[in-house]
């Protein structure tokens, strides 16, 4: 079993003696590798692994010399702090919010990570399961795999196999139906219902097909009122970088946006919360939340805003109006919103093809 980089711990069956092997890198020689084995005077694996733990100090092994034996959630701080350091503190933040959302309140947490087993994970991720689609919970899973992998590196005593486990069945894969649409009438109402600067985040959405995340973490700079521009960023591909594209506002967009930044200093925030602070994601989620219960008090019918509408139903509407209505190319609505032609494939390729259909017609009566 691999305890730490280069620090192994064995049994041998028959003699029933545990064995810890250390190996030396670098080595002179033709071998790369050179192995170290102690036999350990232990009876049990708790005692042969303190034992062994010990001995690769002894021998050099930095991760053993800080062991931790922490429970599941320091393991988790430790992996946020761990970004932190690294400069990664909005990938830190998010991470620290989402463990907040599904580990810190389950009985998961209190677990000392070296004995958490597989059946106890598998029980937190089965918790995970109620009112969330097979996806979203992979995604969380993910996460905390990713967290708890990089504790143990950094010296968390703990055994990967027990958080090894298959995904869950993606029966909603590919599937256009998990990307919901609001219709024009549908939108205006959750604007007209939202506090006064709730609604002008969403109608900032609306101008530019923007992510949420995006517009918040925008500054007055980074609207060019000459241009007709607005600067917005994201991080994607792999390895994940930042990545700033410059989104041509229209007319009302050019308007909408002066208005935001006039007499205010280039480095605030470009859109600001009720309470005059930069807008953060649970924030905004439950700004939408509370202006859907409102509309649909009284909406009925084709009215009321269905189950799963967020603020990133408005982007979603953006780009596919911008590829029906307005007939943009998909390459151009790919780089005014920051995505990719194949997502826009996968997701939106259904309204590209009307307008094709209009420009064909044109072509045929022409001839």
């Amino acid at each position: 079993m691999r305890l730490h980089k280069h620090c192994y711990l064995g049994f041998r069956r028959g003699p029933d003696t545990w064995i810890a092997r250390f190996t030396h890198k670098g080595s002179v020689g033709p071998k790369k590798y050179k192995y170290e084995y102690k036999t350990l005077d232990a009876r049990d694996y708790d005692s042969a692994k303190s034992l062994a733990e010990t001995w690769f100090a002894r021998m050099g092994s930095a991760l053993a010399k800080v062991i931790v034996r922490g429970s599941v959630r320091d393991a988790l701080e430790a992996y946020c702090s761990y970004l932190t350091d690294q400069g990664r503190v909005d990938t830190a933040e998010n991470a620290r919010d989402r463990f907040r959302l599904i580990v810190w309140n389950d009985p998961i947490a209190i677990i000392a990570l070296e004995d958490l087993s597989r059946h106890e994970f598998r029980e937190w991720r089965s918790r995970l399961q109620e009112n969330r689609k097979n996806r979203s919970v992979n995604r969380h899973v993910r996460s905390v795999v990713a967290g708890l992998n990089l504790a143990v590196s950094e010296g968390h005593s703990g055994n990967p196999d027990a958080w090894k486990i298959k995904p869950l069945a993606d029966i909603d894969a590919g599937a256009c139906e998990s990307t919901l649409f609001l219709t024009p009438s549908q939108r205006q109402a959750i604007i007209d219902q939202a506090r006064p600067n709730a609604s002008l985040f969403l109608r900032a959405i609306q101008l530019t097909g923007a992510r949420p995340g995006e517009l918040a973490a925008a500054t007055v700079a980074d609207f060019d009122s000459k241009a007709g521009t607005v600067i917005l960023r994201h991080k994607k591909g792999r390895p994940a970088k930042l990545r700033p594209r410059a989104v041509v506002l229209a007319d009302d967009g050019v308007a909408f946006f002066k208005k935001q930044t006039r007499n205010r200093m280039p480095s605030v925030p470009l859109l600001i919360d009720q309470d005059s602070e930069p807008w953060g994601r649970h924030r905004w989620a439950d700004e939408v939340q509370a202006a859907i219960r409102k509309v649909n008090t009284t909406a009925k019918g084709k009215a009321r805003i269905p189950v799963g509408a967020s603020a990133y139903s408005f982007r979603h509407a953006r780009i596919s109006e911008l590829l029906q209505d307005y007939g943009v190319d998909p390459i151009t609505v790919a780089q005014q919103t920051g995505t990719s032609t194949r997502m826009i494939e996968q997701t939106y390729f259904k309204f590209i093809a009307p307008s094709l259909r209009k420009k064909l017609s044109v072509i045929g009566s022409s001839e």
